[in-house]
């Protein structure tokens, strides 16, 4: 998919920037394995995602780990 196409398709989505704050380092297995598949892992590491329900929920999940960074 071409970078125009891509960036069009985004663009009526609403999106969460987050950004993790904390360390996985002695955490839960399943608190790690949410940040993996948030496309998190290292400190200070911002991804944007869609925001959907699912997303939320991971998030909500490890709260104390990320925060919603305002665009």
């Amino acid at each position: 998919m071409s970078e125009k196409k891509a960036k069009k398709g985004m663009a009526g989505k609403k999106m969460l920037r987050v950004e993790q704050i904390g360390s996985p380092i002695g955490r839960h297995k399943s608190q790690r394995k949410v940040l993996t598949g948030l496309g998190l892992g290292r400190m200070h590491r911002v991804r944007e995602l869609e925001d959907t329900a699912a997303v939320r929920g991971m998030v909500t999940k490890i709260g104390h780990l990320v925060r919603i960074v305002e665009s």
